[in-house]
């Protein structure tokens, strides 16, 4: 048995890690993951300092799901201080998270369908993308770190002519969307290189907690935390899912998903628009602890959350959903015939290496004793 590395570098990758596939000549017998060539410390960063600069530190963990991040830390402090937000706040942060999810998935879509050597469809993708970036540049004034949510709300209120130009754009970027599952589903060389690859089973996911759209292809639709969600139960939603647990099933959820995207969209603006009043409500910051959940673009992604009387961060701990479909990534390789199909499985889960990667120490500064996040 032989070993190919991957990485930590590697034109194929586009997060850094070292993937040591064991091979047979071309069959891929198994995989060792190496992590921690990047670790920028953000939550330890963050404690000692005020939560106002801690939404702007949580907007740094990932550069493609910033947004969830503020969403999820501003929510975390509202369920734990009981913070009443605006209902048009509430609206306005579905019609963002959306945008954000539809972007993600078809940067996620496009590289997958550049390791199967698809590189007509994944420029469709990223084309299309950027009616979405646009839109979001739109209504929060930038692209990437949008600053948009603060405790108690969102920063800025949405004027007439945005509305009208969101669903404007929208519906043609429907048909664009339409087109592209319309050729993924049907292109021969696309099932050939997707279907029966790198399958997950209901056990081997139980075992990893894999999460997210990951989860879904797997058939478990209860993964999707928007079910959970109060935010979300005001709106007509289904969760995409399919139970084939290969490559093709987990392109597919996020391409369906993508659409139900549109509509969730669609209904918030609808009702957003019925609502009047303020954005955001001022935040009374109280002692207290807390987590909360929501569902990232990757899946699960978890706050937990110390603080104190006038809001300074005494402790944070984030969980990101790629590191427990890293776990589910060395049972799918048992279905994967070639070093390309391995290849092409990893980024099936749309992996996020940098928001993955963070371990947290604390050192009793009396007996000097270590304790891991286990024990937190």
């Amino acid at each position: 048995m032989n070993v190919i590395p991957i990485g930590p570098v590697h034109p194929i990758l586009k997060e850094p890690l070292r993937i040591k596939l064991l091979v047979e000549g071309e069959n891929v017998k198994g995989a060792e993951i190496d992590m921690g060539y990047v670790h920028r410390g953000i939550e330890r960063i963050m404690e000692g300092k005020s939560y106002m600069k801690g939404i702007h530190l949580s907007e740094r963990v990932c550069g493609i799901c910033s947004y969830i991040h503020t969403q999820t830390f501003a929510e975390c402090i509202e369920h734990i201080c009981n913070i009443e937000t605006p209902e048009k706040a509430g609206h306005l942060r579905v019609v963002t998270t959306e945008l954000e999810r539809i972007h993600s998935h078809l940067i996620a879509a496009a590289v997958y369908n550049l390791t199967i050597e698809h590189e007509t469809l994944a420029m469709w993708m990223l084309n299309a993308r950027e009616t979405v970036m646009n839109l979001l540049e739109m209504i929060t004034g930038n692209r990437v770190n949008m600053g948009y949510n603060v405790v108690g709300g969102v920063r800025l209120d949405l004027k007439k002519e945005i509305i009208d130009q969101i669903i404007k754009e929208l519906d043609n970027f429907e048909d664009d969307i339409h087109n592209i599952i319309e050729v993924f589903r049907s292109g021969p060389m696309i099932n050939l290189r997707s279907k029966d690859i790198g399958k997950l089973g209901y056990k081997e996911l139980m075992k990893t907690r894999a999460a997210g759209p990951v989860a879904r292809a797997s058939g478990i639709p209860e993964s999707d935390w928007r079910l959970r969600s109060d935010l979300y139960k005001q709106y007509k939603f289904k969760p995409c899912w399919r139970s084939e647990g290969d490559n093709f099933a987990r392109m597919m959820v996020r391409h369906e998903e993508v659409l139900v995207s549109i509509d969730l969209i669609r209904q918030a603006l609808t009702m957003y628009q019925e609502c009047s009043g303020p954005v955001r409500n001022k935040a009374i910051i109280h002692a207290a602890e807390g987590e909360y959940r929501n569902e990232a673009h990757r899946g699960e992604v978890y706050y937990k959350i110390a603080i104190t009387e006038g809001g300074i961060i005494k402790r944070i701990i984030i969980r990101t959903p790629t590191v427990m479909n890293l776990e589910a990534y060395k049972y799918m390789l048992k279905t994967c015939p070639t070093v390309p199909d391995a290849v092409a499985t990893y980024t099936s889960i749309d992996p996020c290496v940098s928001c993955t990667e963070r371990t947290i120490v604390l050192k009793d500064v009396i007996t000097g004793k270590t304790t891991n996040y286990k024990d937190f």
